[in-house]
């Protein structure tokens, strides 16, 4: 007969106290493999803390902030990135429309809305709660989480956000109105990171969309050994950036 899983101790985090070490978080047998603590912290020194240390926040209506390093880890490759023909044909296509426009950090909170409210396949609700979202909001003010986003227009039709920490850069949500529109805030964020030499984007966890995309799972230690040498380069001045085309086009991308 299979045996129970059993659920490890997991620490409670006070205000101020340091997250325990990665290696610490649960296994694979367990009911929640990369699950670390748990607390009610989400300033933005704490939210610093953790993506530092490859740890970032996840958690539903009515539970504490829970804190999660999985092992492995999604990594987008930006080298990697599937640049299909169809979505090269697409994104050309859009910039054809004088009102179509690609830019960082217009509308921050409104990228985070949006993201909270797009249905999610297999999903009951989101994890955006509004926590995370006063959370992120601040991490924007100080600088630290940024937006890609699409616009036609006049109006925000396709986004993500994510957070970057000198050359580290860590994806988080993303949702569109039309057919391509994440692909393409995806698109210019990569480009971004090509012309910058940004090697990598954190996924956090594998889906078959992002795998589609290039992404792949490496091991959490070659993550963090990774995040330990790309948060030694300054920040770029994201709300200046904007698609570099000639960085997609140099790479070497499935038809």
């Amino acid at each position: 007969m299979p045996r129970d899983t059993v659920s490890p101790e997991l620490p409670w985090i006070q205000d101020g106290e340091p997250l325990p070490p990665v290696h610490q978080a649960w296994g694979p047998d367990t009911p929640a493999p990369g699950l670390l603590a748990a607390g009610q912290d989400l300033t933005v020194a704490r939210l610093l803390e953790s993506y530092g240390h490859g740890i970032f926040p996840w958690f539903s209506p009515g539970q504490p902030v829970l804190w999660w390093s999985p092992d492995p880890r999604m990594v987008l490759q930006t080298s990697h990135f599937r640049f299909h023909r169809s979505l090269r044909q697409s994104l050309k296509r859009a910039q054809r429309n004088p009102r179509f426009e690609l830019c960082f950090d217009r509308d921050f909170r409104q990228v985070v809305e949006r993201c909270a409210q797009s249905p999610r396949p297999g999903q009951n609700g989101t994890w955006i709660v509004p926590e995370m979202v006063a959370a992120y909001e601040n991490l924007h003010r100080q600088g630290h989480a940024h937006s890609a986003e699409v616009w036609l227009d006049g109006q925000l039709v396709a986004g993500l956000y994510f957070v970057a920490l000198g050359h580290a850069v860590f994806g988080e949500s993303m949702f569109t109105t039309l057919p391509d529109g994440s692909k393409w805030a995806l698109a210019c964020l990569v480009s971004v990171c090509l012309h910058h030499g940004i090697t990598a984007i954190d996924c956090q966890q594998k889906t078959r969309h992002l795998s589609s995309l290039g992404a792949f799972e490496i091991p959490r230690s070659e993550f963090v050994r990774h995040l330990e040498q790309a948060r030694q380069h300054r920040d770029i001045p994201w709300p200046e950036q904007s698609l570099y085309w000639p960085a997609l086009t140099a790479l070497d991308t499935a038809p």
